[in-house]
Order: C-alpha cells, then sequence, then structure tokens
C-alpha cells in the first residue's frame, strides 16, 4: 500500500482536519504535528486545519494549539502524529472524529486508524512528514519556511541533534534540504537546548546522587520534596533524561520523577533494549528510550531489577 498518495488522497476528502499527538510532548510531537498542519494549511488554504492538545511551556516558542469545540469532530478527519498506543494521544476527542490516520515511527502498541502508516526505520516523525511532502509535491503541497523549521526541530530533537542510532542517511538529507529554507537555526538550537539556572542546578544535584550498579545500571530518584526545593515542575525536567549518557560505564540508566499520584519513569540506554521492560511498567517507546509509569516507590527497585538483567545480557 502507498500510504504517502492514500493519505493525500484522503486529506483532500476533508473540509476540516484535526490534529493530534501524544501526552507530555517532545519536540518531535511538536513538529510533526504543528508542521504537517503548516503544510496543509499553506497547500490547502480552504480547508480548515487545527491542532490540539495541551500547551507546553517548554515548546511555547513552537506553536500554540487551538481551542476546537466537540461539534468540530463530526465531519472532521483526524490525524495523529508520533503516539503508539490510545492512551497517550493528547485529547481524546480524536474517536470522535469520522475517520483517524495514524502517522508513527514507535513500534506498534496499539492497533488505530482507518489509515496507519508506521516506520519506525524513521528517525522521527517529522522526517516522515517531509517524506510524505516530497512523495506527494506534486500533489499541490507546499512547504512555507515555518513548516520546515519544525520538521527541522523535530529531527535534531528526537536524534539528540543527529547523535542517536536512528540517524540515518535519509536523516541527514532531508536536514539539509530542511536547512536550505528560510529560518533562524541558531536562533532554534537556543530555544531548544536553554537550560534554565534551576534546572542547572537539578543536574548538580543529579551528578552528585546517581548511582550506578556493578552490570552499569545507574539510577536516581527525584521525589516532589526535590521538585520543590529546586522550584521545579515534573515537566520542566524532561531536559534532564539524557544527563547520565556521557559517563563512563554506564549502559542504562533510569529517572524516576514523582509526580502527586504517580513517578514517572524515564529510561535510557546505550544497547540493552529497554522498551520491553517499558511495557511491563505502564508504558513503552524505542529500543533504547522508553517511558513507563509506576504508582510506589518499591516498584522502582523492580524497574531497577529488569534494568539489571537487561544489562547484565548484554
Amino acid at each position: 500500500m502507498n500510504y504517502k498518495e492514500a493519505i493525500i488522497n484522503k486529506i483532500k476528502k476533508y473540509n476540516r482536519i484535526i490534529i493530534h499527538r501524544h501526552v507530555r510532548p517532545d519536540p518531535d510531537a511538536y513538529g510533526s504535528q504543528v508542521g504537517l498542519a503548516e503544510i496543509l494549511r499553506s497547500s490547502f488554504p480552504e480547508k480548515e486545519v487545527f491542532v490540539v492538545g495541551d500547551d507546553d511551556l517548554g515548546l511555547s516558542f513552537l506553536a500554540t494549539m487551538d481551542e476546537v469545540t466537540d461539534d468540530k469532530y463530526t465531519q472532521a478527519l483526524v490525524i495523529v502524529c508520533d503516539t503508539a498506543n490510545k492512551a497517550r494521544i493528547a485529547d481524546h476527542r480524536f474517536d470522535t472524529a469520522k475517520e483517524i490516520i495514524k502517522i508513527d515511527h514507535h513500534p506498534e502498541v496499539d492497533v488505530y486508524g482507518d489509515i496507519s502508516w508506521i516506520d519506525t526505520t524513521a528517525s522521527s516523525t517529522s522526517e516522515m512528514i517531509y517524506e510524505l511532502f516530497k512523495a506527494e509535491a506534486s500533489q499541490g503541497l507546499n512547504m512555507p519556511d515555518n513548516a520546515a523549521k519544525l520538521l527541522y526541530g523535530g529531527i535534531i530533537g528526537d536524534t539528540g541533534r543527529f547523535l542517536f542510532p536512528s540517524t540515518t542517511q535519509k536523516t541527514f538529507q532531508y536536514a539539509a534540504e530542511l536547512a536550505s529554507y528560510n529560518f533562524d537555526r541558531s536562533q532554534l538550537y537556543n530555544d531548544l537546548y536553554k537550560t534554565s539556572v534551576n534546572i542547572a542546578r537539578l543536574k548538580g544535584y543529579i551528578l552528585q546522587h546517581f548511582t550506578v550498579t556493578s552490570h552499569g545500571v545507574s539510577a536516581i530518584k527525584i521525589t516532589k520534596e526535590i521538585l520543590q526545593k529546586y522550584h521545579l515542575t515534573s515537566e520542566q525536567t524532561s531536559s534532564i533524561v539524557g544527563i547520565l549518557g556521557d559517563i563512563e560505564g554506564i549502559k542504562a540508566w533510569v529517572i524516576f520523577v514523582e509526580e502527586d499520584d504517580l513517578i514517572r519513569v524515564r529510561l535510557r540506554s546505550k544497547g540493552p533494549v529497554i522498551n520491553e521492560i517499558a511495557a511491563k511498567f505502564n508504558g513503552g517507546g524505542h529500543p533504547l528510550a522508553s517511558g513507563a509509569t509506576i504508582y510506589a516507590w518499591e516498584d522502582s527497585e523492580k524497574v531497577i531489577d529488569e534494568l539489571e538483567k537487561a544489562c547484565q545480557n548484554t
């Protein structure tokens, strides 16, 4: 099946398109969602195109979400970007749309969508959106500069500035093509990677208190009291997940962040597969980058034990 052609043909049939992404968004979620919206708005100005989900203050420089009433969904096409399972789709009204398209680069968790285009070889969903544009440009698609900026930001975000193994020759090619559009790449980098004083101090705390096991598993627990001490919210700590990745001897690491009624589990790896571990704890993701959720601190030891087994076998 030619997914890209089928997606554009479906888009052409609808006057109203509502684009979703996952909760707790990252640059790729925003980049693919809003980048696609900008392409469609420029290409089909007669259509209504909306983006929905909670606004993320840390990514507000990229875009702000639209207010959409329930009745807008009745005859709408919904496109869900960068989300493997239904529970993580921001704004559950997606299920009330007439038809749904899924575009994602994560390993499939939930089967959903009238059209489901999944490419786990892609570095990011933003890369897939650019591929969609390239493949179907003859169908009247335009790439405004702001869309190029958003897709470029999504790619560099999900590849760790092209350092992660998901980066391919195609990724570099697409990034180079997007960089030819008129936007300020230096400012985009500054906005994506700037660090507040409070986050910098939390990083200092982590580097002083992390543990490492004999098999190369590192862990750090950030309680609500620590968050209060550094005047941070759980959402603001998303930028510190890679901090332990450059430390010698660490094969995989986990950062636990306590919220009011749950504990966020952020998992990363240099080799051992961790998305299967995340799936055991209400989560999922990529083989080397995943997230999960636990509800009691005693369960954190179970997560660490699972990481130990994975690292021991590599």
